[in-house]
């Protein structure tokens, strides 16, 4: 029996695969379960409509990730912490800091995606890796500033 996954199961396929399977396993677990759907003309035609929804979908959300990047390349960003007479931190500057400045600016992004080099422990000018989308990806610079400097 052909069935069309709804879910990502580890032994058969991705979602939206159509796969071949023994008539006892499809009826009597993937069906039920919600995991499958039987492959039939009218389901193959549906899952090909949705493939191409989809593939619009994820073209518009590149497309948004691309112009995000760009306008970040362009920002000067600036974070600030606490720090003492010598430009030592008392910290460090993490990347959810870098996400909150990002978020005073307009930018929502998540301080999973945002990755750095080494830990920010001085005053002075940084760079930092930002994943907008699986493809996609932008340095954002960024200068750790005392509190109290430029607020």
């Amino acid at each position: 029996m052909k069935v069309i996954l709804r879910k990502d199961v580890a032994t058969l396929g991705d979602t939206g695969e159509v796969v071949a399977v023994k008539n006892g396993y499809a009826n009597n677990y993937l069906i039920p379960q919600g995991i499958a759907i039987r492959a039939t003309e009218g389901t193959l035609k549906a899952l090909e409509t949705e493939k191409k929804q989809q593939a619009k979908k994820v073209e518009l959300l590149r497309k948004h990730a691309r112009e995000v990047a760009r306008n970040i390349e362009q920002l000067a960003l600036k974070v600030y912490a606490k720090a003492g007479e010598s430009g030592k931190l008392f910290g460090t500057v993490t990347s959810a800091d870098i996400a909150e400045a990002l978020k005073a600016q307009g930018f929502e992004i998540d301080r999973r995606k945002i990755t750095l080099d080494a830990p920010v422990k001085t005053l002075g000018k940084f760079e930092a890796d930002a994943r907008l989308f699986s493809d996609i990806s932008v340095k954002v610079h960024f200068e750790v500033e005392a509190e109290g400097a430029g607020e």
